[in-house]
């Protein structure tokens, strides 16, 4: 007989009261029972009851009906209030359960503006609805919502009413502190919350008016109450040293702190690799492998390798950081690193997928010591096309830590190489005929290589920017470059064969829309897109060529870019617009990229003869796409700040400069000699009432014509530099003051009283007159 004590948890089943016949009825019964010990109604069995019931029900009785118990009464509360979180129930004034479905409702995030209004975007798609300033008084942006369509406004666009705040998403909002009349609040640095939360001199702590701070918020808005916060974290100054980035980590949610059972985990790995580690690993440490990258960085996650095979080709080995070796479904480290999504990289600092063990130990190919990799050896035909790859985990050490300056001087004759060195010449120079051969792929397959100007800041010791250099990237940069691409294209098409379940990098090319306005745009000055329909990046390409030495490329350029879409990831091979590549996928970084992590577990499953499943592959694209934007975002923010800080001291300096953009209210200027941006509000444009043309991408003047176009070269005084805004006004230099619009009035109107009334073919010429004034204008 058993005499083991008697268990305190619940009591099995077979002990506990008889389940209601109703109950048993729910299709997912089974389920719910092998989740739980005390199984409640199911979420699909709550809408299919109460979508029989076919009106709104007294959640007392729907209760009742479900013969739900005293014990069960909050947990099933519960559901049902996470089944309104979640937009399928709401309830109404009376207390009912509705499903939200069956009342025309919208559910979906509210996007604010800083001028007080917002809008709703749907969560099924479609176009937004506008909120007003009243409406916007009971939420904050990022909030989720159930909005009906209450009308439309005065430009015809659906405006929505707030049923229901279904989740308030801001529980921390970092912004500046004022007291003021005894009255403390935050302005919150992002400028969509466009409410002031409400600070109580007991909530305040030490922070001082004017300072940075973190505030939690502790009422949330509602619509008879404003937001109230309390000071949670006390930054300093808003000037401070660094401060432009404690801001955006706060502003744009960027995880900043490794969790403890991070760091705990981090702390387990050794500082080398083990002998034990090297088991099922081919030694591929006699070959001269080298990292060639910036002088700047600090992490290396690829090492190449080439050698010319005569007339067959080249061997090519990419030999990648094998993070995944390290980090493991479902551990701390990985959990984290999902979180992330990537590293972010701001001017003097870095925000690391992983944690330093890793991202600048273990995980970094530094030079001179063992270090475990993912390889893609590829050989390569002598007219650029892979004729065979394989992949397999190694061991390897690299012989240099080399920089593309530096490489670049070697293959140039610039410099000489030491004795040392000179051993990684022949691999060298066999790498940059590699590279010629797939440079001349690259252009028979029809890539797009749209080219920009990238800009690096320089820094005195407060932190603050000294200058703003052109990074000149040589052919050492394009190398590497064109190596990690083949490695990619290789892994893709390993995924792809071996049907294994990844997330591919995908870029679309044009939508109908986009292309038709791109080709209207382009007709203007005797271009058309070949391609029809559905055009190639080699018909992008070819056009390319085509305007690369007209003096207005990089307007047309521009607008070619624009008209493409945005690379996401994907579980859905829908190949690379971009670089013409049927399939595409991120191999090369997993370091700094969460998305290359999955790519290694991929394909060491079909190594191992596995297969990973692809539940969670889409859910996970939209996730590290979203990260990727959210880093943009921030440094985005940062580069913006230092800017502005820059420029206070240059108000009233002159600059020439290209218009970068054209909107509704005036147009942006990039300056030649500093590669900052600027705004020249359209009240600065001239004395004219100007019109914007979203199509032509211009702004014209009504009455002299004069028209401001993107590509077009103006010269601009620096006015404004407001840091707390981070936007930089500037004016035109020569436009028209008022004493010239006054005397062109008067000789209107002298004209006029002795002209006699104007014939069409006058009208014309004075259209015509117009246009000089605009060519005059452009050859300023």
């Amino acid at each position: 007989m058993s005499t083991k004590p008697p268990s305190s948890k619940t009591p099995s089943r077979a002990s506990q009261p008889a389940v209601p016949a109703i109950r048993l009825a729910d299709p997912f019964y089974e389920r719910e029972t092998e989740r739980y010990d005390a199984p409640l109604p199911s979420r699909e069995y709550i809408l299919q009851l109460l979508t029989e019931a076919g009106c709104p029900v007294d959640a007392e009785a729907f209760a009742e009906q479900l013969q739900i118990s005293e014990d069960e009464r909050e947990l099933f509360q519960r559901r049902l209030g996470a089944m309104q979180r979640d937009g399928q129930l709401m309830l109404n004034r009376k207390r009912q359960l509705c499903i939200a479905d069956k009342m025309d409702l919208i559910k979906g995030r509210v996007e604010g503006h800083p001028d007080g209004f917002g809008f709703v975007a749907p969560e099924e798609g479609g176009d937004d609805l506008f909120l007003s300033p009243k409406e916007m008084h009971r939420v904050l942006h990022g909030d989720k919502v159930l909005v009906r369509v209450a009308g439309f406004d005065k430009r015809g666009r659906r405006e929505g009413k707030i049923v229901e705040v279904l989740e308030h998403v801001n529980q921390f909002v970092v912004g500046r502190y004022y007291l003021e009349g005894g009255v403390g609040f935050l302005i919150a640095e992002n400028r969509r919350i466009n409410q002031d939360i409400l600070v109580p001199a007991g909530n305040a702590g030490q922070a001082q008016s004017g300072q940075v701070v973190t505030v939690e918020i502790v009422t949330q808005p509602g619509a008879h109450n404003e937001a109230v916060g309390r000071v949670s974290e006390i930054l300093g100054s808003y000037t401070g040293p660094g401060m432009e980035i404690e801001i955006a980590l706060r502003k744009h949610d960027l995880p900043y702190v490794f969790p403890p059972e991070v760091e705990k985990q981090a702390a387990t790995l050794p500082d080398k690799v083990l002998k034990k580690d090297l088991e099922g690993r081919e030694d591929i440490r006699h070959l001269p492998l080298v990292t060639i990258d910036g002088e700047t960085a600090r992490d290396f996650d690829d090492a190449v390798y080439c050698e010319p095979q005569g007339r067959s080709g080249f061997r090519l080995i990419v030999a990648i950081a094998d993070v995944s070796h390290y980090v493991k479904p479902g551990e701390a480290l990985d959990v984290e690193g999902f979180a992330r999504g990537n590293s972010v990289y701001f001017p003097r600092r870095v925000i690391p997928m992983l944690p330093e063990a890793l991202s600048n130990g273990l995980c970094s190919l530094n030079p001179e010591v063992d270090r475990l990799s993912m390889v893609c050896d590829m050989q390569i035909s002598s007219t650029g096309s892979i004729k065979e790859y394989r992949f397999y985990p190694a061991v390897i050490f690299s012989h240099a830590r080399l920089t593309y300056n530096q490489v670049w001087d070697w293959l140039s004759g610039v410099v000489k190489p030491d004795k040392k060195q000179q051993a990684l010449m022949p691999h060298l120079q066999a790498l940059d005929k590699l590279f010629r051969t797939l440079l001349k792929a690259r252009a028979k397959r029809g890539a797009i290589d749209f080219g920009s100007q990238e800009t690096q800041m320089l820094f005195d010791d407060s932190g603050k920017i000294k200058a703003i250099v052109p990074v000149v990237r040589n052919d050492a940069h394009r190398i590497i470059e064109e190596c990690m691409l083949a490695a990619n294209v290789c892994a893709s098409d390993y995924l792809h064969a071996n049907k294994q379940p990844a997330l591919y990098r995908v870029h679309e090319g044009p939508t109908p829309e986009k292309l038709a306005a791109l080709r209207g745009f382009l007709a203007e000055f005797g271009f058309d897109l070949g391609g029809g329909d559905k055009p190639h990046a080699k018909d992008y390409g070819a056009l390319l060529e085509k305007i690369k030495d007209r003096p207005d490329h990089g307007l047309l350029q521009t607008v070619m870019l624009r008209s493409l879409k945005q690379a996401v990831y994907s579980p859905d091979n829908k190949g690379h617009f971009g670089l013409a590549y049927e399939a595409y996928t991120h191999f090369t970084s997993p370091i700094r990229r969460y998305p290359d992590l999955l790519v290694h577990r991929g394909i060491k499953a079909i190594l191992k003869g596995e297969k990973l499943p692809a539940k969670g592959l889409a859910e996970t694209g939209v996730h590290c796409s979203m990260t990727e934007r959210r880093a943009d975002d921030a440094t985005r923010d940062v580069d913006a700040w230092l800017k502005t800080y820059f420029m206070r001291d240059r108000i009233g300096d002159e600059y020439n400069g290209t218009v970068s953009a054209v909107t509704s209210f005036g147009i942006f200027v990039a300056l030649d000699d500093i590669f900052i941006e600027g705004l020249v509000h359209v009240s600065e444009l001239g004395q004219d009432y100007f019109h914007y043309d979203q199509g032509k991408h211009w702004m014209l003047g009504e009455r002299t014509g004069k028209r401001y176009r993107l590509g077009d070269r103006v010269r601009i005084k620096v006015m404004r530099a407001d840091i707390e805004t981070s936007k930089i006004d500037f004016s035109l230099v020569d436009t028209d003051s008022p004493e010239d619009t006054a005397r062109d009035m008067q000789r209107a109107f002298e004209q006029s009283a002795t002209q006699k009334p104007s014939s069409p073919g006058r009208g014309g010429k004075a259209r015509s007159g117009g246009g000089k004034s605009r060519a005059g204008h452009l050859r300023k």
